[in-house]
């Protein structure tokens, strides 16, 4: 993936069995984020920031919408568990996350596995790609979105 390309549009299930698309964000930024799984210390941490600047988000009229490989189940219940206003959609077929190349190869304890990788992209009104922020701190990833789309305005 690269910035100015044409973002990959997919359909996945949000936390309540709905279709949704992004195509279905056109004319809007967008702020899709790919993260590991639902309910694990970073994602948790990512998730509630991501929520507590929702207002800002929304004021910038920027959607926000969160994928990993977990069901619409556990996306329902880790949403209802932290309070999160945004969209969390299931990809347990990694139709997303392929398209976006963030199922990588992750070393941990130096133990080499397959997964995503934590990243962020900002999709402009007409669905390109504008930024992509790999590798992203949780705590802190929603400021700097939230900083590259105020600048931007």
């Amino acid at each position: 993936m690269e910035t100015g390309m044409r973002a990959p549009d997919f359909t996945l299930e949000d936390k309540d069995g709905k279709k949704v698309s992004l195509s279905d964000f056109s004319g809007r930024p967008v702020v899709l984020y790919f993260y590991p799984k639902d309910n694990t210390p970073g994602c948790t941490r990512q998730a509630c920031a991501f929520a507590s600047a929702y207002e800002e988000f929304k004021g910038l009229d920027a959607a926000v919408i969160g994928i990993s490989r977990d069901s619409v189940s556990s996306h329902q219940r880790f949403a209802e568990k932290y309070s999160l206003p945004f969209i969390l959609l299931s990809d347990p077929e990694r139709q997303a996350i392929e398209a976006y190349g963030v199922w990588q190869e992750k070393k941990n304890y130096g133990k080499v596995t397959m997964g995503v990788v934590r990243t962020t992209f900002i999709i402009d009104e007409q669905g390109n790609i504008e930024k992509i922020m790999e590798k992203v701190k949780p705590d802190t990833n929603p400021a700097e979105v939230l900083e590259y789309l105020r600048s931007r305005a």
